[in-house]
């Protein structure tokens, strides 16, 4: 019997996934044959706060056993529209919706997601294919040179690679206030390391004065922090960087700053007349009083953090008008902006963000921060509208991040599927090239605790200071680590090491999975898997737009192809996560295989062998993946 309806199947749905304003769309179920219906099928498609469509199914197709009904779709506006399937038999009405996949079941289940994006949404292609690098600038490299203007109340640290201060004061705050002293030069005199490495664009966490480690409470936006170096300097090292090839983007500060900034002025730090000082100041505005000056609206209740009013003129202005912070940073080199919680930016903020990013250069970049599926996250009481077209070119990928660790630690590989493929079925195309793919960052432990130690889920902040993974531990943290990086540079979208990661970096909370990077002390061996993993990526441009087939599931062994139908190329990957030798086979039609890691099969074998913890990578001419459902 066929399958009722399959969303990821293209003889039910084509083509996959999302759709373009003004695409069409086919729409087929399949019924038994011998089933009397009373009418035609129709399919019911919605979306949030519109009335349904009734569309019916005309097309009539006899297979076998079974009949299709077809129909044709095209959507005129964007959005996220829901959809199901109903019919009459029997005097009874019938419904077809999602069960946990892609596939209809009768009667109960989900809606089916289909997201329509705008007809001239596209994605800076030079990011496409490449190799994202994530640093966090006080801990990556210290450059020596000295620093004018460094305010007197930090805590300047001289032993590189200590454990970061995170006790709070007898009041029961934490002031951030010590720095190991990376700077812009230092990042600049590693270019050629990361080059090699294969990154392709710089993701740099925070740059812009403020008055702890993290730089998040931004003082001043149009300045560089003076411990960090100049803004000549970050010039530079976008021009340096430009000539190996590299991009730079910027962390996007926008939804609070600083109590101590010159906005706000707190503490009296600057000399402007800052929004605390008087309702007079120029700033006053931008913040929301609540009783002024002691109380007001703050980030998470955190009063060194002021919220702003996105869209308040002024402030839109300052940060997105022409002659405002965007524009002066990408005049300067920057290659666009990751916006920090992107969730609390209003729509229209995003929106006015947008307009004067690409209104500089179409070619730069807009990524958010979204920890959810980005297409049916809901905040401010609505459902938000990131990757439809006039907001966002991508986003963090959070759930990808939970699917691959889950994977790696032993989860199953029929969940990693499912849970890959409704991302990529929910988001547009363009998007999903651009997504940034990462298995650690500043906000969470880094993958390698995750994959071989106790959790800290459970544990204060002492533990988390002492702690370190044993041996054992280590190596199990290592192994699970590889399969995962696999993932991460194989699978659909931009992968992200963030700094150390690839040199065996250890962390767990905030701050401890911000160390500094152990030069000199690096395990080497994961340093040159994860070279090796870049280089093939960058040798195949499949890696660009290409794309995604699950080709076989089994407990350990994991095989899955990348594949570009207009260029007629196909490379397929074999993982194998386990610690026993596994083999994949060789189907007849596969002629001429080049590997790209890995060996052949023994003489008149079909058999390929998959080292353990390990993958091998087969390039494929002229040979594309059948067309089948995933």
């Amino acid at each position: 019997m066929a399958k009722l309806y399959d969303s990821r199947d293209p003889a039910y749905k084509s083509p996959f996934g999302a759709i373009r304003q003004g695409e069409q769309c086919t729409f087929t179920i399949r019924l038994p044959r011998d089933m009397q219906l009373e009418g035609r099928p129709v399919m019911v498609l919605f979306r949030s706060g519109f009335k349904e469509r009734f569309i019916t199914l005309n097309t009539v197709t006899g297979e076998g056993d079974v009949t299709a009904y077809s129909a044709v779709f095209s959507a005129k506006y964007t959005g996220v529209h829901y959809c199901y399937f109903s019919y009459i038999a029997q005097g009874q009405r019938v419904y077809i919706k999602r069960s946990g996949t892609g596939e209809g079941v009768l009667d109960k289940g989900e809606l089916f997601q289909l997201t329509v994006f705008g007809r001239d949404f596209e994605t800076p292609g030079w990011l496409k294919g490449g190799v994202m690098y994530q640093i966090f600038p006080d801990r990556f490299c210290k450059s020596g040179m000295p620093h004018e203007n460094v305010p007197e109340d930090r805590v300047l640290r001289q032993d590189w690679g200590g454990t970061p201060c995170y006790k709070p004061d007898r009041n029961g705050h934490v002031w951030n206030n010590d720095y190991f002293g990376g700077d812009l030069e230092g990042i600049r005199r590693k270019l050629p390391y990361l080059q090699e490495l294969g990154v392709t664009c710089l993701y740099l966490n925070p740059i812009f004065e403020a008055h702890e480690n993290h730089r998040y409470n931004t003082a001043d936006y149009r300045k560089v922090d003076p411990l960090l170096g100049t803004n000549e300097d970050f010039a530079a090292l976008c021009r340096d960087a430009e000539a190996r090839g590299i991009r730079v983007l910027l962390d996007g500060v926008f939804s609070h700053t600083g109590a101590d900034s010159v906005y706000f002025n707190k503490f009296n730090r600057y000399d402007s007349c800052g929004a605390c000082q008087s309702q007079d100041s120029p700033y006053f505005p931008w913040y929301s009083f609540i009783r002024y000056p002691e109380e007001y609206e703050s980030w998470w209740g955190i009063d060194t953090l002021p919220n702003v009013q996105e869209n308040e003129p002024s402030y839109t202005e300052f940060i997105c008008g022409d002659e405002g912070v965007l524009r002066y940073w990408l005049d300067q080199g920057a290659a666009g902006f990751r916006l920090d919680v992107a969730d609390e930016l209003p729509d229209q903020f995003i929106e006015n963000l947008r307009r004067c990013v690409k209104g500089a250069d179409p070619d730069k970049l807009v990524i958010g921060e979204v920890w959810e599926d980005a297409t049916t996250k809901e905040s401010y009481g609505r459902q938000r509208r990131y990757l439809l077209g006039d907001q966002l070119d991508g986003v963090m990928n959070y759930p990808f991040r939970a699917a691959i660790l889950d994977y790696a630690a032993g989860g199953s590989p029929w969940e990693l599927k499912n849970r890959i493929l409704t991302l990529l079925e929910n988001y547009p195309k363009p998007a999903v090239d651009v997504l940034m793919n990462f298995l650690s960052t500043h906000d969470v432990p880094r993958a390698i605790n995750c994959l071989g130690g106790e959790s800290c889920a459970h544990h204060d902040r002492d533990w988390m200071a002492r702690h370190r993974l044993t041996p054992k531990e280590y190596a199990l943290g290592r192994a699970r680590l590889r399969t995962a990086l696999v993932l991460l540079f194989f699978l659909p979208g931009i992968p992200c090491i963030y700094y150390g990661d690839e040199a065996g970096m250890q962390g767990d909370k905030d701050p401890f999975n911000r160390g500094c990077y152990p030069w000199g002390q690096e395990d080497r061996e994961l340093m040159d898997f994860t070279r090796e993993l870049s280089r093939i990526r960058r040798s195949c441009p499949v890696f660009r737009e290409g794309e995604l087939a699950f080709l076989s599931l089994e407990e350990q062994l994991l095989v899955f192809a990348r594949y570009d139908r207009r260029e007629k190329q196909t490379v397929v990957i074999g993982l194998n996560r386990s610690d026993q030798l596994q083999y994949m086979k060789l189907e007849p039609d596969m002629c001429s295989p080049e590997y790209l890691r890995g060996r052949a099969p023994e003489p008149g074998s079909d058999l390929i062998p998959v080292p353990p913890h390990d993958c091998t990578v087969i390039r494929i001419p002229d040979w594309i993946v059948p067309e089948y459902g995933q």
